[in-house]
């Protein structure tokens, strides 16, 4: 999508295509196409460094992607509730970093719960690269912390195919979209490590919205990441937000231990998905 559309030149990288900079001329001097696939190479290049400075401090980070509105921001609002009533031995630390176009409405919601939060704005992008969350590295201090929920702009597409430095993905899809959203954008589902049926509170009084449906087509894509209903009330389905910070817990354990074993995990990435589904497994040794 972005290699046809454009929307891979993002404010945190038109530096490397504006007059001087080093993808300012391709080999032929007008081919698009080449300029593109240079960002895409810089971007997953800034990501490794973006990967290796999470993996220094033993961070694991996690790209939460959807649709706009399906509730990203009320999940982690949720999550910090739910792991702040902990045992304070239970408790995992979190920081986060939100991508919009525009406002700090998202970052602000989370700071006050008293968790680090980072606003990147985007202008015109439609999603994060790797450039902007490494600018937002700078301003995030890891020490001390488990998990950086990275929550990504509001798309179904374009953010599946760009390497932020992440490590697993987790998807939102919201009982209000429809139960094929899963066949209809094919490239975000198939990038996920984790699906979340969210405001499952809504399944009650929405009778179009089949979750055995919408789990259906998503193993139609060959993705045997599990599926959870989730909702952000307090009083729904408190078993799936347990069955969410289980998960969470169980992905930072094997996340340390593949660290101790010079290790890390790799995200799915689906720009291409032939050429770069076998580049993008999800255990990579590190040399």
């Amino acid at each position: 999508m972005c290699d046809t559309c454009g929307c891979n030149i993002t404010d945190a990288n038109h530096h490397l295509v504006e007059q001087g900079g080093k993808h300012s001329h391709t080999s032929n001097g007008n081919e698009a196409v080449e300029v593109l696939h240079n960002l895409l190479h810089e971007n997953n290049h800034r990501a490794a460094h973006n990967r290796e400075h999470f993996d220094r401090h033993q961070v694991l980070a996690i790209n939460l992607m959807s649709s706009p509105g399906s509730g990203k921001t009320a999940l982690l609002e949720a999550t910090i509730d739910v792991l702040n009533a902990l045992p304070e031995t239970q408790q995992l630390s979190i920081a986060v970093i939100e991508g919009d176009l525009e406002t700090e409405n998202d970052a602000q919601r989370i700071r006050e719960k008293n968790i680090p939060a980072i606003q990147i704005t985007t202008g015109s992008a439609c999603h994060l690269d790797a450039y902007m969350i490494h600018d937002a590295l700078h301003e995030l201090k890891l020490d001390g912390l488990d998990i950086v929920f990275i929550e990504n702009v509001g798309n179904l597409v374009c953010p599946a195919s760009f390497d932020l430095g992440h490590h697993l993905n987790v998807t939102l899809l919201s009982v209000t979209e429809g139960d094929d959203k899963p066949s209809k954008y094919p490239v975000m589902f198939r990038a996920s490590d984790l699906n979340l049926i969210s405001k499952a509170d809504l399944l009650a009084v929405l009778d179009d919205f089949q979750v055995s449906k919408a789990e259906q087509n998503i193993r139609n894509l060959a993705n045997p990441a599990p599926v959870l209903e989730i909702s952000a009330r307090d009083s729904y389905n408190k078993n799936g937000m347990e069955q969410w910070i289980s998960w969470l817990r169980t992905q930072l354990d094997r996340y340390r231990e593949l660290l101790n074993q010079h290790q890390t995990l790799l995200p799915k990435i689906q720009h291409q998905a032939s050429q770069h589904e076998a580049a993008h497994s999800h255990h990579h040794e590190s040399a």
